[in-house]
């Protein structure tokens, strides 16, 4: 294919491909030259704003850390200066709480001015919290007010090393009209504070209330304006709250944080193992015990099924804490894999103290489990199941072996029941290997007394 020769008018700049006494463009006569495009090595340099990847002098970015534990974990080691963190809750959760103590925490490791927002409670009501929780100190400031515009005034010329805004609905900016709450109100308010973080390079949290179906309300893009998002969680009749991260740029989406609530505030919890475990040794038929993992935090779970006979066609199936699609799935495999009968029982599973498993390792102790019931004969006392079973009835292993058998022997079990194609010997623990379910459960299902 032959190159298409170009000429361009010196008077006027005007590109043309045909060769003229006069200019098109501008009538001028003899102006059209033949136009020479320049050659370059990289492609870069004609394409405005673009940069070789390879070329980038980056370094990973310092943290800051809050001073509580489980938080600088579920934020993957702490806030990142200019990074926007989004936290959501149910009212009444701690979400207040949690950022008040992690603001005055903050502020009292560094010591530097640290700016707490407030565009729903009063002077008063931040004061006795602080003073309840034991965060108030010199270096923690207070804004109460619904203007996000004069509120930032404050924060210019680097003022504030941290900044938490409670709560993004309950804030206005005069760029834009609308009632505090409203998506364009919503988008404006989180684009200043985003704007504000990115300038100053100081972290910023900002609150977002949650709607009834548990998503933060607002437009879909105000969780994609920020660097990370979380859902702080619990049940109104626990203390205890659970910390997710749902989007981290500068971190794992898998970690748990576990905290109570007292009257001090939220204390984060350190066997998270307890909460989920009576350590009850009594032998009861349909109770299995396994080591389940929360990104990096062994947790031990408790799976408790309960088979009683039935009289109807459609045996039931009720599930809490493992997804019920996967509990008939692995019923199925038990009644044909392990010739054990499922048809005339209703089966009801349920993972204690409020636990939702979604790790593949729940597979093996809930068919332990459910095998147990159906038999009415308890498992072998201080044995946990750690295996993710197939549709053939195979074994399968799971990740992080070592770390869940660490964990085991600490909690005082004795046997662990794996897959014969992990390799792994630990002290302490009998391993027992298996490659199918069905040779599981024979000789681990203890005769009743």
């Amino acid at each position: 294919m032959s190159r298409i020769t170009k000429y361009i008018c010196t008077e006027c700049g005007h590109v043309t491909t045909t060769k003229t006494g006069k200019c098109p463009a501008c009538n001028s006569w003899g102006t059209l030259e033949i136009l020479q495009e320049t050659k370059t090595d990289s492609p870069s340099q004609n394409l405005p704003g673009v940069k070789i990847i390879s070329a980038l002098d980056v370094k990973a970015p310092p943290r800051i850390a809050t001073g509580i534990d489980e938080l600088d974990r579920v934020l993957g080691g702490g806030l990142v200066p200019g990074g926007v963190v989004l936290i959501g809750g149910q009212p009444g959760i701690g979400k207040s709480t949690l950022l008040l103590q992690a603001a005055g925490s903050v502020a009292k490791i560094y010591g530097k001015p640290v700016l707490y927002i407030s565009g729903e409670e009063s002077d008063a009501q931040i004061a006795l919290r602080a003073s309840r929780i034991n965060t108030a100190n010199d270096k923690l400031y207070l804004y109460s007010g619904a203007n996000i515009d004069d509120a930032l005034r404050n924060v210019e010329g680097g003022k504030f090393s941290f900044l938490v805004l409670d709560s993004v609905q309950a804030m206005t900016t005069g760029n834009d009209s609308g009632w505090p709450g409203t998506v364009t109100q919503v988008r404006a308010v989180a684009q200043r504070v985003v704007d504000t973080a990115r300038q100053y390079m100081i972290p910023a949290v900002v609150i977002g209330h949650i709607t009834k179906d548990g998503k933060i309300a607002g437009p879909m893009m105000l969780e994609h304006m920020v660097d990370t998002v979380l859902n702080f969680s619990g049940e109104g009749y626990s203390s205890y709250r659970m910390l997710r991260a749902v989007k981290n740029r500068y971190g794992s989406t898998d970690e748990l944080g576990v905290f109570e609530m007292t009257e001090g505030g939220l204390s984060p919890v350190s066997d998270k193992s307890g909460l989920y475990w009576n350590r009850d040794d009594s032998a009861v038929a349909g109770v299995a015990m396994t080591i389940a993992l929360e990104g990096s935090t062994p947790l031990a779970a408790e799976i408790q099924t309960l088979a009683t006979r039935t009289i109807f066609p459609y045996p039931r199936r009720t599930s809490r804490g493992i997804e019920l699609n996967r509990f008939q799935l692995l019923t199925a495999v038990i009644d044909r894999r392990c010739s054990i009968s499922t048809n005339n029982h209703d089966l009801y599973i349920n993972v204690a103290g409020g636990l939702s498993l979604q790790d593949p390792s729940a597979d093996l102790p809930a068919c332990a489990a459910i095998a147990s019931a159906l038999k009415n004969v308890p498992l072998a006392a201080g044995t946990c199941w750690l295996g993710e079973v197939g549709l053939a009835g195979e074994v399968r292993p799971v990740t992080r072996i070592d770390l869940r058998l660490k964990e085991a022997a600490r909690l005082g079990f004795h046997t662990a029941v794996v897959s014969s194609r992990e390799n792994v010997k630990f002290d302490g623990i009998k391993i027992v290997r298996v490659t199918h379910i069905d040779g599981a459960l024979a000789g681990m299902i203890t005769t009743r007394n």
